[in-house]
């Protein structure tokens, strides 16, 4: 989350520094993680092994917006399956369906799709 934090911020003139260098900042930062997250989740349903846990609640807001502000490239094909099963999950759907009219308050701008 800091990532997308760091981009935010910069969208917002909260830190000193431009919007497009805190977006090509958390950028780079968010391709660092997704190259480790790849071989993390490999071999595992969710992100501690085979059961949903506490660590998969967590990563579920933070893979949602940070595909929003750098999109996972196809080269990670575990990590865009593992954020597709988050996704799928009834109770995130749900919140992600809920917060749907508040979208235009993402700074960065929220795509069409999710």
């Amino acid at each position: 989350m800091d990532a997308i934090q760091l981009a935010v911020n910069s969208a917002l003139n909260r830190i000193p520094m431009t919007s497009e260098q805190g977006l090509s900042l958390a950028k780079q930062r968010l391709d660092r993680a997704y190259a480790w997250l790849e071989g993390h989740l490999a071999g595992r349903t969710w992100a501690a092994g085979e059961a949903f846990t506490l660590a998969d609640c967590a990563a579920a807001p933070s893979l949602f917006y940070a595909d929003w502000t750098q999109r996972i490239p196809q080269a990670y094909p575990v990590l865009r399956a593992y954020r597709a099963r988050l996704l799928a999950r009834l109770s995130f759907a749900r919140a992600v369906q809920e917060a749907r009219p508040f979208r235009p308050y993402f700074p960065l701008g929220a795509p069409d799709r999710d």
